[in-house]
């Protein structure tokens, strides 16, 4: 097998379409399924499933993928740092982010390191925290900013807390509740809730404080957009639990109450997974994320 063959059964993987896959790999698409035919017969084994209108691998398809990555990761890691001993600072960095930041400003960092790194290309990825894990975890992505309260699944991982802020309800102007300094969230128990979907942290958060108070959150609707949140809570058609940041954005006209007994709070912690030999890109993106504050400033002269 060679390198080639391993990135377009990669590319095949993780677009789930031939021609998509042939597009990103900038081949014709009978030009892909022929070297994934050739790496079948290396092997003597079939990796695609071609009986679904969608790509899906076999079992041994997902072993070599997930064995590709890390090899494929490690081949451009090592250029990469060759090349940086050449004194060419360049590469693609893939950075993996969860919706909702707070206070982090996450474009602000990333224009201060593209003014410090221009031959750098960027990708941000959105996701939720749960599957930002299993993207790192597979180096899908370089790191991650992602929430961990609550959460598991974090072995082999390397993580820096960066921001850690209580969370909020909002309600209409005219809920019943709006008038109140802070609630508990014992009190939400009959209200129908807009709610980010599985896997978030916000999701996480949620349905953990409400196990504690004895109740199971009636799900109205699943957004994973805070701006549509606090629109459909506007509307009166449910509550929504978020950070206190995220309470005082504009848009549509909503009451923010704290939570108390217990406060609740979300995290945004920097993740990357802690064996992997990153590029010089990588390395200089770690360090500046770890020296920025609250907000994603950096620090001076970081």
């Amino acid at each position: 097998m060679d390198l080639r063959q391993l990135r377009s059964l990669v590319a095949l993987a993780e677009e789930g379409h031939f021609t998509r896959a042939a597009a990103r790999m900038h081949i014709a698409q009978p030009a892909l399924s022929q070297q994934i035919r050739r790496l079948e017969d290396e092997l003597g084994l079939a990796l695609v499933d071609r009986t679904t209108r969608r790509v899906a691998l076999t079992d041994a398809g997902i072993l070599l993928v997930a064995r590709a990555r890390r090899a494929l990761g490690e081949i451009d890691a090592a250029r990469a740092e060759l090349a940086d001993l050449a004194g060419v600072r360049a590469g693609h960095l893939v950075i993996g982010a969860m919706q909702s930041l707070g206070p982090f400003d996450l474009s602000r960092l990333l224009a201060e390191f593209h003014g410090r790194h221009p031959a750098v290309e960027l990708t941000v990825l959105e996701e939720v925290s749960d599957a930002l894990l299993a993207m790192v975890r597979s180096d899908q992505v370089d790191l991650a900013f992602a929430s961990l309260t609550e959460g598991g699944g974090q072995e082999g991982m390397a993580t820096q807390r960066l921001v850690t802020e209580p969370l909020v309800v909002l309600l209409a102007p005219d809920h019943r509740l709006a008038g109140r300094g802070r609630l508990r969230i014992a009190e939400l128990r009959d209200e129908r809730f807009i709610s980010f979907r599985e896997g978030a942290g916000l999701r996480r958060i949620l349905d953990a404080a409400a196990l504690e108070a004895g109740f199971e959150p009636q799900i109205a609707f699943e957004t994973n957009e805070v701006q549509r949140a606090q629109a459909l809570a506007s509307r009166g058609l449910g509550v929504t639990i978020v950070p206190e940041s995220d309470g005082d954005r504009q848009g549509p006209p909503v009451v923010a109450v704290a939570l108390h007994r217990p406060a609740i709070t979300r995290d945004v912690t920097l993740v990357w997974r802690e064996a992997r030999r990153h590029t010089p890109a990588a390395r200089a993106f770690l360090q500046l994320a770890r020296g920025a504050d609250r907000t994603g400033a950096p620090a001076s002269g970081g």
